[in-house]
């Protein structure tokens, strides 16, 4: 029999995760009323306009520099990891892990033959690795956030004239204030902050980014599906390379549609950043939980992460809270931690993320 949480408790949106994540009510009936344009050919005008409108709407958000450029393809930031293998790194790159998803770049780098060793600066879940400029090195990768641990990486350029940053911004685009001008390759897919469904990639790239994607493409064989120069030039097009998703593309507009409204990428850093506070100081007010991440300047604004004392079982308060449609509190699978991860995109209400600690804090005492 499910226990049931009281019902002026629960918020009226109960949806959490730190990816996939909510989807507003409003993308979906955008979605619905735009029912002409699916099933047509993305190589035609009303797409076209479609994507040429997002890499407009993206480049207004982020106040991107002259002479970047929003490039997009199938396939997630989950090719982009092998795509950056060919198509960017010369011979040297240094990465920074500090959790699941900023490892993700390194495998590759190391099994390609023309990349030396990498320079890997690591550190335990819950810390944040930092680059440093070395000699010889001709990309720096890291993550603006780390999406598994909940911990938040300054976005700074290292290196030469000649070296290029690359981050991964998967978890904090469109939900953390970022200085463009600071990286060269600034990548993300839309099921975060921009509350779409997945499969897509989008990039910042930097003049020198297009310059050195375009030479390397032309002294390496890249496979089509991995070459960013085919994409940067399908994507000045207002294309992609094959066949998007529309339905993620029409999700992506609505989304930034409203974040422009609300008044754009300040505001949207704003609703997230008074969600994430919100649950760190709950949490530090508690006599068995304190945030995981333990620096404050390092804890995520777009994903918080708080670990518990052995007395609460975060696992039967998650199922609980499932049950009563509460859902995607979880840890990362991998990190076996006692915790409670919340996404606090721009999406998710403060009031309700103000719900579901009223919900948790029911759950604990009515678990002793």
């Amino acid at each position: 029999m499910t226990t049931q949480i009281p019902s002026h408790l629960l918020p009226r949106d109960g949806r959490f995760g730190s990816g996939p994540s909510k989807v507003r009510p409003a993308q979906l009936a955008h979605l619905a009323n735009a029912g002409s344009l699916m099933g047509t050919s993305h190589r035609q005008r009303p797409v076209r306009q479609l994507v040429g409108k997002i890499r407009s709407q993206l480049s207004e958000l982020f106040s991107a520099p002259d002479g970047y450029e929003v490039i997009l393809g199938n396939g997630g930031s989950s090719l982009l990891w092998d795509a950056i293998a060919f198509n960017i790194v010369q011979e040297r790159a240094q990465a920074a892990v500090f959790g699941e998803f900023s490892s993700k770049p390194v495998k590759p780098l190391s099994n390609v033959p023309w990349v030396t060793e990498v320079d890997v600066r690591r550190v335990e879940p819950g810390g944040v690795a930092l680059c440093e400029s070395v000699d010889g090195i001709d990309t720096y990768l890291y993550a603006h956030n780390e999406t598994s641990t909940g911990a938040l990486s300054p976005v700074h350029r290292f290196g030469d004239d000649d070296a290029l940053t690359v981050v991964d911004a998967t978890s904090a685009a469109g939900g953390v204030l970022v200085d463009l001008s600071e990286t060269d390759f600034y990548y993300f897919s839309p099921q975060k902050c921009f509350g779409a469904d997945g499969g897509l990639w989008l990039a910042f790239a930097s003049p020198s980014a297009l310059e050195r994607i375009d030479r390397l493409s032309r002294e390496r064989w890249i496979p089509d599906i991995l070459n960013l120069q085919l994409a940067v030039s399908n994507s000045l097009k207002a294309q992609t390379l094959n066949t998007p998703a529309l339905s993620t593309l029409l999700l992506i507009e609505a989304q930034l549609d409203w974040m422009l409204e609300q008044g754009g990428l300040e505001a949207m850093a704003g609703r997230s950043a008074a969600s994430s506070s919100y649950i760190y100081e709950w949490a530090s007010n508690r006599t068995d939980a304190a945030p995981f991440v333990s620096e404050p300047e390092y804890r995520s604004r777009v994903v918080a992460t708080i670990d518990f004392d052995e007395s609460v079982d975060t696992q039967a308060i998650s199922a609980l809270l499932r049950e009563n449609g509460v859902v995607d509190i979880d840890p990362y699978r991998s990190l076996g931690r006692n915790q409670f991860r919340i996404g606090t995109f721009p999406s998710v209400e403060f009031d309700d993320v103000r719900a579901l600690l009223n919900c948790i804090d029911w759950a604990i005492e009515n678990q002793k």
